[in-house]
Order: C-alpha cells, then sequence, then structure tokens
C-alpha cells in the first residue's frame, strides 16, 4: 500500500487525477471502476482539464460504476448517472456504450446483480478502481456488518449513510433506503486500487481501515489484502495514521 499526503483538496484531486490520467494513457482501453460523492468531483473535474487540452482521449475507455440507487431514474437528479454525466461523462468523448451503471429501475434485484455481474466479467475485470470511503468504513455501499458480501447486491442503507446522504435531498425522507452496490469481490479483484479521503470526518474509517483488524466491521479493511492499492488522503483524513507514520514526498510504503 501506498499513501500519498495531499495539501489539501485541490492537491488530493490532482494527485488522483494523474494516477487515473496514467493509467488511461498506458491503456487507453482500460476499464475504469467509478465512485460517486463529494471526494471525487475534483478529480473528475480535473481530467476534464486535461481533455480539454488535449491531453487525455476517453474514446476507448470503459466504464462501470461502483453503485446507484434503488427505485431512481438515470435522469433523477439525484441519481449516481445523473451525477456521472454531469461531473464527467458529457464533457468527456466517451461513447455512451462504454457506460456501465446500475439500472436503479430494475425491481428485480437478483436478476440486476447478475446482470452486472456479468457485464464486469464480460469487460474483463476492473483495471483501476477509485473509491471513496465513508465515515463508518464503507467502500461503496458496502455497509458494515457480519460477513463481506462477494459481488454485487442490493444492501438496505443504514441511518448513518442515509443521514450522510440527506444533504443531497429536499428532505431525509427523501433517501432511497436501498441501493444496487458492486460487492469486495468484485472490487478486490481490481487490478489497481485508487481510494481517496478527504477531512477529519473520515480519520477514524481511514485508521481502521489501514492499521486495524482486518473486519466485515469495517469494510474498507479489507483492502489490506490488495496488493496494488494507493490512498490519498488530506493531512486531517490521515490524523489519526501520521500520529504514528511518517509519510515522506514518496510516499509511505506498507
Amino acid at each position: 500500500m501506498r499513501v500519498y499526503k495531499a495539501k489539501d483538496y485541490n492537491d488530493l484531486s490532482r494527485k488522483a487525477a494523474n494516477i487515473i490520467s496514467a493509467q488511461i494513457i498506458m491503456k487507453p482501453d482500460a476499464v475504469l471502476g467509478l465512485a460517486t460523492g463529494e471526494s471525487p468531483i475534483g478529480t473528475y473535474k480535473q481530467l476534464i482539464e486535461w481533455y480539454n487540452k488535449g491531453d487525455l482521449d476517453f474514446s476507448e475507455i470503459r466504464t462501470v460504476n461502483l453503485d446507484e440507487y434503488k427505485g431512481l431514474a438515470a435522469d433523477n437528479p439525484q441519481s449516481y448517472a445523473y451525477y456521472m454525466h454531469t461531473n464527467l461523462f458529457d464533457s468527456v468523448n466517451i461513447p455512451a456504450v462504454n457506460i456501465n451503471i446500475p439500472n436503479g429501475l430494475e425491481d428485480d434485484s437478483v436478476k440486476e446483480c447478475m446482470r452486472y455481474d456479468n457485464v464486469i466479467h464480460q469487460l474483463g475485470g476492473i483495471d483501476l478502481q477509485l473509491l471513496g470511503i465513508g465515515g463508518n468504513g464503507h467502500i461503496g455501499f458496502n455497509e458494515p456488518g457480519n460477513n463481506f458480501n462477494k459481488e454485487t447486491h442490493c444492501v438496505t442503507l443504514t441511518d448513518n449513510t442515509i443521514d450522510a446522504n440527506a444533504r443531497f435531498f429536499a428532505s431525509r425522507d427523501e433517501v432511497p433506503r436501498y441501493a444496487y452496490t458492486m460487492g469486495i469481490k468484485n472490487i478486490m479483484q481490481a487490478k489497481s486500487i485508487l481510494l481517496i479521503a478527504s477531512g477529519e470526518a473520515k480519520a477514524q474509517a481511514m485508521y481502521d481501515s489501514f492499521y486495524g483488524p482486518i473486519t466485515p466491521n469495517v469494510p474498507g479493511s479489507i483492502l489490506q489484502l490488495h496488493n496494488n492499492v494507493t490512498v490519498v488522503a488530506d493531512e486531517a483524513a490521515l490524523a489519526l495514521i501520521l500520529k504514528e507514520h511518517e509519510i515522506t514526498s514518496g510516499g509511505l510504503i506498507k
């Protein structure tokens, strides 16, 4: 595991975008696993800037998104499909046919989960998976629990996650209670993983995920078992880790 300390959110976003852009340049038809939420917005903005300068080409890139709310249409402003088009897809030259996101309007959970797993398998797996992390250590919508769910599944969102996402809705009551998400196996089979985190609210989850025991009570802790994880986080998110470990300009290697 390699950990990079960013000066601030803008620096974090540039560092993360550098890693993703290197993947795109090295493998123009790479499969990118993408995330939503507040953390990646700056990263996507930087990728768009470099695309507009002619430095990046998305014409052969394939994408698979981590998750989607169950019950929301792709054109709903609160859906993750809408988020991705607004924050990245509509501003670069990625073909619509190359974009893959769980179908929030599919009522049959078993059918949709099997379909999405097949999509990932047919693409040959994920080259680079981008992740954020929740304050309770969740990755994607893999919430704390008694076991690691393996592949795509429908999850009941915890009160913690509903509360965290309520700010994006008119009221807490409007936050969907269910979501489709890639499972831990989907994520762990990615060839490389890039996790980004910002703010003191993530500090405990970051420490528990990378320096605590591996447990489904902290889903992010499973990443300790992956052989190619890069973490880019600001000082606030790394606060508890920095108390015990020095991160040099070359990054901390665990």
